[in-house]
């Protein structure tokens, strides 16, 4: 029996080994990397500084007049989005996805004040470009922090908001203890391949792991390979501190527009359980009860629960997510 299990972690070690030797060096704007759909961007005059903004925009040729915008989580890009895009413009919708500063091809500044004011803003500046007066605003994970505020900012603009597994659904500075961004910035200096895959098998997949999965590992350790990724970990650090230190929970009952919360219940995702004790670990990131939680707060609120799916529910869920979505979407 032991022998076994020792052939099981040396075939999982084998594998990880051939995944990394695979593993793509990536520039920073990921300019080596293909999107999905063709790439547009703006330039921002921000923060006495010019960056640049990538955006897909993506009109079906059966536009039904509506459009969607897809915010993307903090560990991701706009690209996870292509099934959702692909299923969401079957059905008439245009979609305007976006990279925040710091985040896939958009630029990654030297230094940035990092709020969700900010990126909601730079987020409304697209729109404008594009004029788009209206739209539906869908988060995932710290893009429903992004999503919430934007729809607190701009709720003339905001026909619906729709939160998928979002991060700050709780202020988990009532419980874990503050850490200055140096320390996170030394923490994001330690990724490797294995700590990210790690991550993410044990926080998204319940240890069940999909060859599908990989790509989202591969976009996150290929900059790792690069020489300049400490300016990637430096600007990781400060939208860490920006997602502890900005909560949005106490907001939701100023949300105007109808909402729909798309809950994968297995998930467990909260920023700093390994500052805390394994019995506070216990009492956080409860989407069973979050999801619950916040539906109560904010007026006009529908939750939809996918039970035994965790914070991915558009990757490892497609259908679960994609069909509520539009049935909120077309109404």
């Amino acid at each position: 029996m032991k022998l076994k299990y020792f052939y099981i972690l040396l075939l999982i070690s084998c594998a990880s080994f051939a995944q990394q030797e695979k593993l793509q060096w990536l520039d920073l704007n990921l300019t080596n990397y293909d999107y999905p759909y063709p790439v547009h961007y703006i330039t921002l005059n921000v923060q006495q500084q010019e960056l640049k903004m990538e955006y897909m925009d993506v009109k079906p040729e059966n536009f039904n007049g509506k459009s969607v915008l897809l915010l993307h989580g903090k560990n991701f890009n706009g690209a996870y989005w292509k099934r959702t895009i692909d299923a969401l413009t079957k059905k008439g919708f245009r979609v305007v996805v976006p990279d925040q500063i710091g985040f896939g091809k958009s630029d990654k500044p030297d230094n940035f004040q990092y709020t969700f004011q900010q990126l909601a803003e730079n987020t409304k500046q697209i729109l404008d470009t594009l004029g788009i007066k209206k739209i539906a605003v869908l988060g995932h994970s710290m893009g429903g922090m992004v999503a919430t505020r934007f729809a607190l900012m701009y709720p003339e603009v905001t026909e619906k908001l729709i939160l998928e597994n979002p991060i700050g659904l709780e202020d988990w500075k009532l419980k874990v203890p503050y850490k200055p961004v140096d320390w996170w910035y030394e923490n994001e200096l330690k990724q490797s391949y294995d700590r990210i895959k790690k991550y993410q098998l044990d926080s998204y997949y319940d240890g069940k792991w999909k060859p599908e999965y990989d790509e989202w590992v591969n976009l996150l350790a290929g900059w790792t390979l690069n020489s300049d990724f400490d300016k990637i970990a430096w600007n990781a650090a400060l939208t860490y501190d920006m997602i502890f230190t900005q909560p949005v929970v106490y907001e939701f009952q100023n949300i105007k527009a109808p909402t729909l919360l798309i809950i994968g219940t297995r998930d467990r995702t909260a920023l700093g359980k390994p500052l805390v004790s394994t019995e506070v670990q216990a009492t956080m990131g409860l989407y069973a009860n979050l999801g619950k939680e916040t539906q109560k707060k904010i007026p006009n609120a529908k939750l939809v629960e996918i039970p035994n799916i965790g914070h991915m529910p558009h990757i490892e869920s497609f259908d679960k997510f994609i069909t509520p979505l539009i049935d909120f979407l077309q109404k």
